[in-house]
């Protein structure tokens, strides 16, 4: 299991636990590793959700689809991070999202419910693992309300601004983790709306950029 553990070591849900722990706690909370091709399902929108997915190696993306049959990019997820944790602390036991494998991933899932039950071992990392992931809800919930307000922004060229303000950390130079057709959707804007608007910022003074690196002009 050491490499699962190497893999998550950073993710906040796993804090103060050990490979000693880690082993016992995958045994106890039925976990089990699948491998995913590029473009395939992990979790369709509507389907039970029946397990914590961890990103052992590649990427995925949670996206929503809207009445036009389009595709909404929520976020992007790399090796370390996690999905359906929210579900699991909610109660919800239907994906709202779609969860899509942007290349070939492999993902470690764990039972929900033995996140959120009590373990009758009394295992020692529980306690941990709960208080983690109430930490690790609260991020998320960050996260979410920063989308939010970008979203609040009548133009393109106003959820751009913020976008990039968020990213840049107060940094001048930074690079976005989204391609431009990711952008966009994450945006919620017209692709073809979305490069014009960059390029009449470049052209402007306001910002320059080259694929996914974004400098601010003061």
């Amino acid at each position: 299991m050491k490499k699962p553990f190497e893999a998550v070591l950073h993710n906040p849900l796993f804090q103060g636990i050990g490979l000693s722990d880690f082993e016992a706690m995958l045994s106890c909370m039925e976990a089990r590793t699948q491998n995913y091709k590029k473009g395939e399902i992990i979790l369709l929108a509507g389907n039970p959700v029946e397990s914590v997915g961890l990103i052992l190696s590649g990427a995925v993306q949670v996206v929503r689809e809207d009445a036009d049959g389009k595709l909404n990019l929520l976020t992007e997820l790399q090796a370390g991070d996690m999905f359906g944790e929210v579900f699991a602390c909610a109660g919800i036991t239907h994906s709202p999202v779609t969860v899509l494998s942007e290349q070939n991933s492999e993902v470690l899932h764990i039972n929900y419910q033995k996140i959120i039950t009590t373990c009758s071992s009394t295992c020692v990392f529980h306690h941990k693992l709960v208080e983690n992931m109430l930490a690790l809800l609260a991020q998320k919930n960050l996260m979410l309300n920063r989308k939010i307000e970008i979203l609040s922004k009548r133009s393109t060229r106003e959820r751009l601004l913020l976008y990039f303000d968020f990213c840049r950390q107060g940094a001048t130079r930074f690079t976005i983790p989204l391609s431009r057709e990711e952008l966009a959707a994450y945006l919620c804007v017209d692709r073809s709306a979305m490069s014009a608007e960059l390029s009449k910022m470049q052209r402007e003074g306001l910002i320059r950029y080259d694929r996914n690196t974004v400098q601010i002009m003061d």
